[in-house]
C-alpha cells in the first residue's frame, strides 16, 4: 500500500509528488499519457517565477519529473476507471490493476472543449487541432485559423504565426480576453488578423479541412475563411468523470476545495485544473500541490 497516490502528472500532480517524496512518503502518480498534462503541450513558458528567458513547456514538465524521481516518486502509465474512497485506506481503480493508499491527490487536469458544430469531430486529426505546439509544423506556410480570445487561444495563435501564411483568430466578442501582453504581440504580429463577432458555423473540405464558415453574431452574416487548419481553444472540460460521484463536484463538475486542497472526502484532495479556481496556471498548480502534499503528510500523522 501507498501513503500517497497522485491521480495526474502534470504540474500540480508533479510538484505534490517532489513534496511528499521529500518528506519520504511512499508516492504514485498515476499518468494517462505523458506526464506534465497541458503544460508539455505549451511552446512557451515566460510567467513561471526564475525563468524570466523563457521555458518550452515540455522542458520544464520534464525537470519537473526527473525531480520527483530523484525524491523516490514511482510513475505508472494507466488510465485510472474508478475510486473508493468510502474507506480509510483509498482504492484507485486502474486499466492495468488497483492500488491502495492512505491519501489520494486528484490533479486529474482538463481537456479541451469541443463545440459541436458541424465538421468538427468530421476533420479532427485532419486539419482540426486542440494543440497547435503538437501539429503547427504541418500548416508550414499554409492559412490557419484560432477559435477562442483567451490566453491560450492567442498564444496558439502567435505561436502558429510563426509556421502558418496567416492566422485568423475567431472570437465571439468585440475584445480579446486574453492578458494585454499577449494581445499586444497578436496585435503587432502582420500574420494574425482578428475575426470579430463571430463564432465558427460549420467546417467543411474533402479529406482535410479546406473552409471554416463562419457566422458574425451580431447581424447573422455567413462567410467562408479558406484555411488548412483549425486550432481549438475554447475553454476546458475538467476530467472528473471517472470519480463516479465519490467527491462533491460544482455545477461545471470541478471540484470545490479548501484553501488546504481538501475535497468534501477525509484524505481526499484536489489541485490544479481540476480545481473550481480562478487561476489556472502552471504556478498555481505548482502552489496547489505544495500545499496539498503538505497537508496530507499531516493527515497520514494524525490518522494512520
Amino acid at each position: 500500500m501507498y501513503d500517497i497516490i497522485i491521480i495526474g502528472g502534470g504540474p500540480a500532480g508533479l510538484t505534490a509528488g517532489i513534496y511528499t517524496g521529500r518528506a519520504k512518503l511512499k508516492t504514485l502518480i498515476i499518468e494517462q499519457l505523458a506526464a506534465g498534462g497541458q503544460a508539455a503541450t505549451t511552446d512557451l513558458i515566460d510567467n513561471y517565477p526564475g525563468v524570466a528567458e523563457g521555458c518550452t513547456g515540455p522542458a520544464l514538465s520534464d525537470r519537473m519529473e526527473e525531480q520527483a524521481k530523484t525524491f523516490g516518486c514511482e510513475f505508472k502509465l494507466a488510465e485510472v476507471t474508478g475510486v473508493d474512497f468510502s474507506g480509510k485506506e483509498k482504492i484507485v481503480r486502474t486499466d492495468r490493476e488497483e492500488f491502495k493508499s492512505k491519501v489520494v491527490i486528484i490533479a486529474s487536469g482538463a481537456t479541451y472543449r469541443k463545440l459541436g458544430f458541424p465538421g468538427e469531430e468530421e476533420f479532427t486529426g485532419r486539419g482540426v487541432s486542440y494543440c497547435a505546439t503538437c501539429d503547427a509544423a504541418f500548416f508550414e506556410e499554409l492559412p490557419v485559423a484560432v477559435v477562442g480570445g483567451g490566453d491560450s487561444a492567442i498564444s496558439a495563435a502567435i505561436f502558429l504565426a510563426k509556421f502558418a501564411s496567416r492566422v485568423f483568430v475567431i472570437h465571439r466578442r468585440d475584445e480579446l480576453r486574453a492578458t494585454k501582453i499577449l494581445q499586444d504581440r497578436a496585435f503587432a504580429n502582420p500574420k494574425i488578423e482578428i475575426v470579430w463577432d463571430s463564432v465558427v458555423d460549420e467546417i467543411r473540405g474533402t479529406d482535410t479541412v479546406e473552409t471554416v464558415r463562419v457566422k458574425n453574431v451580431k447581424d447573422g452574416k455567413l462567410s467562408d475563411l479558406a484555411v488548412d487548419g483549425v486550432f481549438m481553444y475554447v475553454g476546458l472540460t475538467p476530467n472528473t468523470e471517472f470519480l463516479g460521484g465519490a467527491v462533491k463536484l460544482d455545477s461545471q463538475n470541478y471540484i470545490p476545495v479548501t484553501p488546504n486542497m481538501e475535497t468534501n472526502v477525509p484524505g481526499v484532495f484536489a489541485i490544479g485544473d481540476v480545481t473550481a479556481k480562478l487561476l489556472r496556471q502552471v504556478v498555481t498548480a505548482a502552489g496547489d500541490g505544495a500545499t496539498a502534499a503538505f497537508a496530507a503528510e499531516h493527515y497520514i500523522n494524525d490518522n494512520f
